[in-house]
């Protein structure tokens, strides 16, 4: 699941192609199949969504949640690919956008009745 955080004014207007975008390279980098697709956009009013200095108001947060079993060098090429995208697809500067990847392990994931560890039908590998 993915995560997106920023402030509405400039995250409602690109949702839907920086779901593309991000999707695309998840896609492209891990493998992830068509149908695979668990964006959640949290816009917020600019009020409530501080940000680091030397970044403007189109600065968007990207959580990516997955099971564990990527390789170091892989979640690398996620991270550049998705700056690398996002700027020339979406126009967000990878000054604005922060990525952070969070990784569980299998049997802290629950899915379709069962637990992440448990599941032997993924159309997708975690060992990647």
């Amino acid at each position: 699941m993915i995560v997106i955080y920023g402030i509405k004014e400039h995250l409602n207007p690109v949702k839907a192609q920086l779901s593309e975008v991000i999707h695309g390279c998840m896609q492209s980098v891990l493998g992830m199949p068509e149908d695979k697709r668990a964006h959640r956009f949290i816009p917020m009013d600019a009020e409530d969504f501080y940000y680091p200095g030397g970044r403007t108001p189109a600065y968007t947060a990207i959580e990516i949640n997955m099971m564990q079993g990527r390789h170091p060098e892989t979640q690398k090429a996620l991270i550049k690919a998705l700056f690398s995208e996002i700027e020339s697809k979406v126009g967000i500067s990878p000054v604005d956008i922060e990525i952070t990847i969070k990784e569980q392990p299998g049997h802290c994931w629950g899915f379709r009745g069962m637990t992440g560890d448990e599941a032997r039908d993924l159309k997708y590998s975690v060992k990647v």
